[in-house]
């Protein structure tokens, strides 16, 4: 599903427009290479300001000040590495016209929920019912 729409800057997707037309879809991939952009910039400085400041600290506390900095600042970047990976997840859904509605449902996920989490494949009721089952099942 190719979509060429072109977008006004000030372009907002409401419930007044048909769900997930042209326009909306082109909003959403827009918004998800952006953040895919993003994500690998800070990704790239990361490893630069790592590989730079590899250096031999002869105290032990802050030699473990700073190996405690770098294995946070690895996770980070491992947590936004398998973002990427779910940014990808959307733009191919995109590509094949199942972005926006739920994968347990098959209802349009709302407006609202994809433009503050772009990524999202369930609607607000069925990733709440996925929570609580969840918990139900970390409980025992």
């Amino acid at each position: 599903m190719k979509v060429n729409a072109v977008l006004d800057k000030s372009y907002q997707p409401t419930d007044d427009e048909e769900f997930m037309n042209d326009r909306q879809v082109e909003y959403f991939r827009e918004k998800l290479i952006q953040w895919k952009a993003s994500l690998l910039s800070d990704s790239k400085e990361t490893i630069e300001g790592m590989q730079e400041g590899t250096r031999n600290i002869p105290d032990v506390a802050d030699r473990a000040s700073e190996e405690t900095d770098r294995a946070l600042e690895l996770r980070t970047r491992d947590r936004q590495r398998k973002l990427v990976a779910k940014i990808d997840s959307a733009l191919r859904r995109i590509e094949d016209g199942s972005y926006g509605y739920c994968e347990a449902t098959g209802e349009p996920i709302s407006l609202k929920r994809l433009d503050a989490r772009p990524i999202a494949t369930l609607s607000l009721e069925a990733q709440e019912r996925h929570e609580r089952k969840e918990k139900v099942h970390r409980d025992d």
